[in-house]
């Protein structure tokens, strides 16, 4: 059985990488994107009595997917949604997640093809939509950096991989109504995924 599992695992990989021996132009294709990984929120504070305490926010995991059309050989509009999972520390005694939903448009700047290599730069703006268990806490805006770069299997079909910064406003934590803290939206996240384009 596990031979079997071996030789078709072979065979697919085999008929992915014997489609092209270059990356195509994107430029009139829309390509459709999913991606996970993880994600390094900033620290925030939390007011407990007449105290501003720092409260600590773990590392996380990442993941969505989105759209992206070429616009010509080296533009690019993109539109992502990820959502980010993590849990914070040292938060008035307990330990909520909290969850970031991003909403994220922006432009990539892709590299000339070389090989089934593609190297990209890309920038933005984000709605944060903010979610804290127990708390209510303000929707906010952000712009983002990101670097990445497309390994095509075929011309049609790539494996990517992406580093994205986001610097965001913070938004009051709400409990019963009264700001009970400050919560940062900035954050970094490395994600692993699939672009698959149509056309």
């Amino acid at each position: 059985m596990k031979k079997i599992c071996l030789f078709t695992c072979l065979a697919l990989v085999i008929a992915l990488t014997t489609g092209t021996a270059m990356a195509d132009s994107i430029k009139g294709k829309v390509g459709v994107t999913g991606r996970l990984g993880f994600v390094v929120p900033s620290d925030g504070v939390y007011a407990s009595g007449s105290n501003l305490n720092d409260y600590r926010s773990n590392v996380g995991i990442v993941y969505g997917g989105g759209f992206l059309y070429g616009v010509d050989q080296n533009w690019a509009a993109e539109l992502d949604i990820t959502n980010s999972h993590f849990d914070l520390d040292h938060f008035g005694g307990t330990g909520p997640s909290a969850d970031m939903i991003n909403i994220a448009m922006g432009a990539q700047y892709r590299f000339i093809p070389q090989e089934k290599l593609v190297p990209y730069i890309g920038f933005g703006l984000d709605v944060l939509v903010n979610d804290l268990d127990g708390f209510d806490v303000d929707p906010t805006v952000a712009a983002h950096v990101s670097g990445g770069v497309d390994y095509f299997l075929r011309k049609n079909l790539a494996l990517t991989a992406e580093a994205k910064i986001v610097a965001g406003q913070e938004a009051d934590i709400k409990y019963n109504g009264d700001r009970v803290g400050r919560f940062s939206t900035t954050n970094f996240n490395t994600t692993f995924g699939v672009r698959f384009f149509f056309n």
